[in-house]
């Protein structure tokens, strides 16, 4: 049966990934415009213009994310999101279903992808890990936003879970960085990225539901740069038990 359903498989993928790029071109002016307007409010701009992207893509790929608010009365903003990251879905995932402006820490390497590296420029902070002054860089650009009332993204695993586990361990960045600006910590798990769209391949496209996560937010009030490792661990057994319990 998986040879037959193989071509099908690789056909979709083509199709999805030729939608990818055929959207972002033709909101590349607009992108563009919105690049003029500053960090602050053209970033805001490119965040809500990815969002209608992903919108419009999702849809049109028949993958359908559905986003599930454990405790909404908790949630507040701005905040430091972090998710698990098993999938190159995860990323369309965060301006899916998270409908206000929000900028991701992604990789430097990222930035050099013709066409979405300028997006990704403008939209998300970048760092490179291989440089210690361009971490801290990144860090004081993050704390920077939060001020400005914008939250955070941080995938605290750093790179693709592809362990047998729900989750790998956690740097301490996201988790400094809420306790430094007293700013609570918003766990959030994609169950079904991996399913989409397996980490092994750019060719596993699969159409389906997408689930999106909130758990319950953690606050940081109070703590101070000793408490690091308990909050990490706090957030890794709440989205671990998460990861499992929507897996299972």
């Amino acid at each position: 049966m998986k040879y037959i359903i193989k071509p099908f498989q690789l056909i979709y993928s083509l199709y999805a990934m030729a939608l990818f790029v055929v959207l972002l071109l033709l909101l590349m002016p607009f992108f563009f415009i919105a690049s003029f307007f500053g960090r602050i409010k053209g970033g805001n701009m490119m965040f809500r213009l990815c969002t209608l992207w992903a919108d419009i893509w999702f849809t049109l790929i028949g993958i359908y994310p559905k986003t599930i608010h454990e405790a909404k009365s908790t949630e507040k903003r701005p905040c430091v999101f972090v998710a698990n990251h098993i999938s190159y879905l995860d990323i369309p995932m965060i301006v899916k279903i998270i409908r206000e402006p929000v900028r991701p820490l992604g990789k430097y390497e990222m930035s050099k992808i013709p066409l979405f590296g300028f997006l990704y420029r403008n939209a998300a902070v970048m760092v490179d890990r291989s440089s210690a002054k361009n971490r801290a860089r990144s860090v004081r650009t993050l704390k920077q936003f939060i001020r400005f009332g914008v939250s955070i993204f941080i995938f605290p695993e750093g790179t693709f879970n592809e362990t047998a586990q729900p989750l790998k361990s956690f740097y301490d960045g996201a988790f400094r960085i809420a306790i430094e600006t007293q700013t609570p910590i918003q766990p959030l798990i994609f169950p079904d990225t991996v399913k989409r769209l397996h980490h092994s391949s750019v060719f596993s496209f699969t159409p389906g539901i997408c689930r999106a996560i909130l758990l319950e937010s953690v606050e940081v009030a109070g703590m101070t740069h000793h408490d690091v490792s308990k909050l990490k661990e706090i957030v890794h057994a709440k989205m671990e038990e998460a990861v499992r319990r929507y897996r299972s």
